[in-house]
C-alpha cells in the first residue's frame, strides 16, 4: 500500500489483551521513550542532523519481524545510521501498518508503509529521517508499537505539530418542528490548503446543521436525495433515538431513492414522556454501504434540550460546542481517496454470506491519515477564560480517541449522549469509540493568553483504551475572563433507569466466522452468523424489560450499538460499571472476552430493529443482527 496523504484503508482493528502485545508503550511526540508506563503527548526527540559519536556503530540496514500470532514487533526497539534502509517481514496471517506516530506540518505520519501477511517489504520515509528517536505502531492493531532510534546522517525530516490554521466551523442550527435537508454534493473546506474536497452532504456542508429541538416536541425532518443515481438509496438514522421502526432506518427497506424524498418523524418522547437531554447523531445506514456513504460525508449531530436543564446554570449559548471527530484521507487534489474501490468481494448469498480478498474480515477496516472536528483539519477556537460545555462525538469508522487537554486541566463529564449522569464524574481523560458520545464541562478560568491544545493518546501499554489514537485533534485560544453565570453541578436531574430482572434473555455474542466450499471466505459474526435482514434473531414484547448479554469471543475489540431504546450498563465482566457508564447508553466498547449485561424497557414502538457493532465496516460485512419488538 502507498504511503502518504493517498492511504486510507487498512484502519485501526482494535486487539485485546488477550494476545501477546509489544513491551515498549508509544512514544508521543517530543519525548524519549520512558521507561515508565505514562504518556504525554508531545513530538518525538530529534536531535541535531550530523555525525554522532555513536552513528558509525549503527548499522546501515535493520529488520522487524512480526511472527505468526504475536501480535509484536521484534524487536522492539531498533537503531538505525541516518540515512538506512529499515524493512518488514511479516510472517503473520495478517495484514501490519509501521507507521510514524510523529506526522509533518499536514497531518501526515513521516513513514507509513503496509505489508501484507506473509511478506516483506522496505519501510519508505525511513531514510529521510533526521537524527532522533522515533515511535511507530501497526494502524491495524495499535498497541503493536515500537521505536526507532536514527544516528546521524543527513537526514531533515523531522515532525512538526499541526499550524491550527483554520478557525473551527460550529454547524448551522435547524431548530423548527418541520426541518427539510437536501442530500446533495458539495465541496467543503477540510485542509487549510489546496481545493475544496468534494462531499456527499446533508445541506451542503460537512458535518450537516445541527438539529436543535425541545424534548417531547415532535420534529419531523424531510430529506431529499438530490446525488446522483449512481449513489443508490440511501437510509437515515437518527442514532440514539427512541422512535417507530419505520422511521429507523432500515438498512434495505424504506429507503430514499434518487430524485425521492422521505419524511423521518422524531416524537422526542419515551414511555409518553419527553426524552431526556441527549446528543445524538444522524447518518446513513444502507446496508453493505454504510461505511461508504458515512465516509463521503453523510453524516451530522441532533441535540434534543430539556427544559429542566435551564436551573442547572450549564454554560449555554457560544459556549455549549458540538464538536464531531472523524477522520479521513486525502489525495494530492485534496480530493477524499476511495477505501471502498478495491475492498473485499462478497461471495454467497443472505443466509450465508461471506467476503474474501485481501481485505475481507479480519483485515477491514477504514482509517484516514487527518483527523477532522466538524469537518476541518486541526482547527482553531478563541474562548473566553470561562466554562465551556463541550459536547464530543467520535463520529469515526473505526479509530478510538482518549481525548484530554495538553495542560493536564480536567473534563467534568455530566453526561452521556443519552442522558445526564446522577453526578457529574472528574476525568483526565475521556475515552470514546465509535459513535460514543460524552457531554463534558471544561473550565478556562486561569487560562488567558495560552493555547490549550484538545489531543488524544493512548493509555499505558495492557489498559483500557491503549488502542485509543494519537493525534492533536484542535486548539483553544484562550483569551480574556469574561462574566460567567454558568456553574459546576454537583448533581443532575438524570433520568430513571429501569428495574433489572434477575435473569438474562438473550445473549448475543460478536465473533469471526469461515465460510468453506465453492463459496469460502470470512464474516463478522452476530451468533455465528452474518446478517440477512430477513431473518429475526430474537423478538421481544412491548411493554416488558429485558436484560442482555453482550459477548466478545473475537481477538478484536468491537463497538456494539442497539437501537430502539435507551439502555441502562448493569454489569461490565460481572461487576458494576464505571460511574461514567451509570446512564443510559447505546453503545458499548467490548475488548476481547468481555460480557456486558444491559437493560431496557421496550416502549411505544413494534417493529424491527438492529443491533450491530458501530465499527462500519464490520457491520457492513456481516456483524449486524435483527430483533423484533412485538405485540
Amino acid at each position: 500500500m502507498p504511503s502518504g496523504p493517498a492511504v486510507a484503508q487498512g484502519g485501526l482493528m482494535t486487539w485485546g489483551k488477550s494476545r501477546a502485545r509489544a513491551p515498549v508503550a508509544w512514544l508521543v511526540a517530543g519525548l524519549l521513550l520512558a521507561v515508565a508506563l505514562a504518556l504525554a503527548p508531545s513530538a518525538p526527540s530529534v536531535r541535531s542532523a550530523g555525525t554522532s559519536a555513536s552513528a558509525a556503530a549503527a548499522p546501515g540496514s535493520a529488520t522487524l519481524v512480526v511472527d505468526r500470532g504475536s501480535l509484536s514487533f521484534t524487536p522492539s526497539t531498533v537503531s538505525l545510521r541516518g540515512g538506512g534502509t529499515l524493512t518488514l517481514v511479516n510472517l503473520d496471517t495478517f495484514d501490519h501498518t509501521v507507521t510514524s506516530v510523529a506526522t509533518d506540518a499536514e497531518g501526515t505520519p513521516l513513514f507509513d508503509v503496509r505489508v501484507p501477511a506473509g511478506t516483506s517489504a522496505t519501510i519508505t520515509g525511513v531514510e529521510a529521517l533526521a537524527e532522533g528517536s522515533y515511535a511507530f505502531f501497526c494502524k491495524l492493531h495499535p498497541q503493536m508499537r515500537g521505536v526507532l532510534s536514527v544516528e546521524g546522517g543527513d537526514g531533515t525530516v523531522t515532525p512538526e505539530l499541526p499550524a491550527f490554521e483554520q478557525r473551527l466551523v460550529v454547524p448551522r442550527r435547524l431548530t423548527g418542528p418541520l426541518v427539510t435537508i437536501p442530500m446533495r454534493q458539495a465541496r467543503v473546506r477540510m485542509l487549510p490548503t489546496g481545493p475544496r474536497t468534494r462531499m456527499w452532504t446533508y445541506g451542503g456542508s460537512y458535518p450537516g446543521p445541527t438539529i436543535v429541538r425541545p424534548a417531547g416536541r415532535e420534529t419531523r425532518v424531510r430529506f431529499i436525495h438530490q446525488l446522483p443515481r449512481k449513489v443508490g438509496a440511501l437510509t437515515v438514522h437518527l442514532h440514539g433515538d427512541h422512535h417507530a421502526a419505520e422511521h429507523d432506518g432500515q438498512p434495505t427497506t424504506q429507503l430514499v431513492r434518487p430524485g425521492r424524498s422521505r419524511v423521518y418523524e422524531y416524537p422526542l418522547t419515551y414511555g409518553g414522556l419527553p426524552e431526556p437531554s441527549s446528543f445524538f447523531f444522524y447518518h446513513d445506514h444502507r446496508m453493505d454501504h454504510t461505511a461508504r456513504n458515512n465516509w463521503r460525508g453523510l453524516q451530522g449531530m441532533f441535540v434534543v434540550k430539556d427544559p429542566s436543564e435551564s436551573s442547572l446554570q450549564l454554560p449555554t449559548g457560544r459556549r455549549d460546542v458540538p464538536l464531531m471527530l472523524a477522520d479521513r484521507s486525502f489525495r494530492s487534489d485534496n480530493e477524499l481517496t476511495n477505501p471502498f474501490a478495491h475492498g473485499p468481494t462478497m461471495v454467497g448469498h443472505h443466509g450465508s454470506m461471506a467476503w474474501t480478498g485481501p481485505h475481507a474480515p479480519p483485515d477491514d477496516a477504514t482509517v484516514g491519515t487527518h483527523v477532522l472536528v466538524n469537518g476541518r483539519y486541526a482547527p482553531y477556537l478563541p474562548v473566553s477564560a470561562t466554562r465551556y460545555r463541550l459536547r464530543l462525538l467520535n463520529a469515526s469508522h473505526f479509530s478510538s480517541y482518549s481525548i484530554g487537554l495538553s495542560d493536564g486541566r480536567p473534563l467534568l463529564q455530566i453526561g452521556t449522549g443519552n442522558g445526564l449522569l446522577r453526578k457529574p464524574v472528574v476525568r483526565d481523560r475521556v475515552l470514546l469509540g465509535p459513535a460514543q458520545r460524552a457531554d463534558v464541562i471544561v473550565d478556562f478560568h486561569g487560562a488567558t493568553g495560552r493555547d490549550l491544545v484538545l489531543d488524544s493518546v493512548p493509555n499505558a501499554a495492557g489498559a483500557t483504551g491503549d488502542d485509543a489514537r494519537q493525534a492533536a485533534l484542535m486548539q483553544f485560544r484562550v483569551g480574556a475572563e469574561a462574566p460567567d453565570r454558568s456553574r459546576l453541578p454537583a448533581r443532575l436531574p438524570s433520568p430513571d433507569l429501569v428495574d433489572v430482572p434477575k435473569t438474562v434473555s438473550k445473549t448475543w455474542t460478536f465473533g469471526l466466522g469461515e465460510t468453506h466450499g465453492h463459496h469460502a471466505g470470512s464474516f463478522w459474526s452476530v451468533n455465528g452468523r452474518a446478517f440477512d435482514p430477513e431473518r429475526v434473531d430474537h423478538r421481544a414484547r412491548l411493554g416488558t424489560v429485558e436484560r442482555w448479554r453482550l459477548r466478545n469471543v473475537s481477538d478484536v475489540t468491537h463497538y456494539v450499538h442497539i437501537h430502539a431504546e435507551q439502555w441502562r450498563t448493569v454489569l461490565r465482566d460481572g461487576k458494576p460499571p464505571p460511574p461514567w457508564e451509570q446512564g443510559l447508553e447505546d453503545t458499548w466498547r467490548l475488548e476481547p472476552g468481555e460480557v456486558v449485561e444491559v437493560a431496557a424497557r421496550f416502549e411505544d414502538y413494534t417493529g424491527s430493529f438492529m443491533i450491530h457493532c458501530h465499527m462500519l465496516d464490520h457491520e457492513d460485512h456481516g456483524m449486524m443482527a435483527r430483533f423484533d419488538v412485538v405485540r
